[in-house]
């Protein structure tokens, strides 16, 4: 059985769906079986352990599963969340760690993370934390490496395990190689399939080099729109956008078969983020990514009026109108979670050979590391 639930931002203490306890319930109302809270210092600034307990408590007598979100892992950008470091009392990585004391206490073992912003000011490519112009990428992935190194035995300590979202400054292939060199006992994947495309990668090859190391999702939709600048994508609720659902969930249930599965709403708008696979510089930030890659993704963005056409998307400006509002919030995450419901009952779920020995070789090495025409 696999339960679905919804991943919720709160600011100080509240989210759009009200304080923590309140956003439980409305959760609940809307069908939801779970909350992933992102993150535990913005829903509770404080850390106070009365309110984190009743959250808890209620949690458990509504019968939802809690995951929890954490601070972000790399050193260059944990400057934009100075509450982290407050609460280890000067030091960023004493308030992770108080912050994973506090999820290994009430039993929330898988918690979420990611290795950059988005900067929603500031112009393409800028806006990515990998197009930072003051520190290059590959310095950034070393830090962010050298920070998990940092974190990890009071992870193996507390039994949590933290995983990195498929975030749209980082790609698989780098997540993978972060996931081998910590190990897989105390990181692993945080699947965003919208995610994917905007930094060049189609969904069907990413979704398999990751399975294995799924423990968590951030489940939503993709559209790709041709704009002059190049292919730009935009969120989409569950079945309204570009990606193989069955596909997808066909991979990932085979590695994970049990797995909570969570929706991810939208923000202050649409998200549109710009690819740009025909620029030699953004090429050359992308190593990992062919020319197939390439082409396949700008067919995908070329088939935009179809879907529009046939109703399947909203206008490109629709797309881009005025920000969403509690109700658009709702109504992005009921959509995706009635879609996504009938997409998992008509999943079979039966493994294939290839999923089943990738997924038998993560978990050898997590137990002996305790120290890898539509998208």
């Amino acid at each position: 059985m696999n339960r679905i639930g919804a991943d919720v931002k709160f600011r100080d203490g509240t989210s759009f769906l009200g304080d923590p306890v309140r956003t439980l319930a409305e959760l609940r109302d809307l069908g939801f079986e779970g909350v992933l809270v992102r993150t535990l210092d913005e829903a509770f600034p404080t850390l106070d352990g009365g309110a984190i307990g009743e959250f808890a408590e209620e949690a458990a007598r509504q019968g939802m599963f809690v995951q929890m979100g954490l601070g972000k892992v790399n050193p260059y950008m944990t400057a934009e969340l100075p509450r982290v470091r407050d609460l280890g009392g000067g030091s960023y990585l004493a308030g992770m760690e108080r912050m994973i004391g506090i999820c290994a206490e009430h039993g929330w073992t898988e918690a979420w993370t990611a290795t950059g912003g988005y900067q929603h000011d500031l112009p393409a490519p800028f806006c990515f934390d990998r197009f930072r112009t003051d520190v290059e990428w590959h310095h950034q992935l070393e830090a962010t490496a050298r920070f998990l190194r940092l974190l990890a035995p009071s992870l193996r300590a507390a039994g949590v395990r933290i995983n990195l979202e498929t975030h749209e400054e980082i790609t698989t292939f780098e997540i993978l190689r972060l996931v081998e060199d910590i190990g897989p006992d105390v990181l692993g994947v945080c699947l965003d399939p919208a995610n994917l495309p905007v930094r060049g990668e189609l969904v069907p090859d990413a979704v398999r080099r990751v399975a294995p190391y799924v423990n968590m999702t951030h489940l939503r939709d993709a559209v790709l729109v041709p704009t002059g600048a190049g292919p730009a994508r935009f969120l989409a609720p569950v079945g309204r956008g570009v990606i193989d659902w069955p596909d997808l969930l066909g991979c990932v249930l085979a590695a994970r078969p049990g797995l909570d599965l969570v929706i991810e709403g939208i923000g202050g708008s649409r998200a549109e983020m710009l690819l740009c696979p025909d620029d030699p510089d953004w090429r050359a930030a992308h190593p990992d990514m062919t020319d197939a890659d390439a082409a396949a993704l700008r067919a995908l963005a070329a088939g935009f009026d179809d879907l529009v056409a046939t109703g399947r998307a909203p206008s490109l400006a629709s797309l881009r109108s005025s920000p969403p509002r509690a109700a658009d919030h709702r109504r992005f995450l009921t959509e995706s979670l009635s879609a996504l419901r009938a997409r998992v009952a008509s999943c079979s779920g039966a493994p294939s050979r290839d999923l089943e020995d990738n997924s038998n070789a993560a978990e050898a090495r997590a137990d002996g590391s305790r120290r890898g025409g539509r998208l």
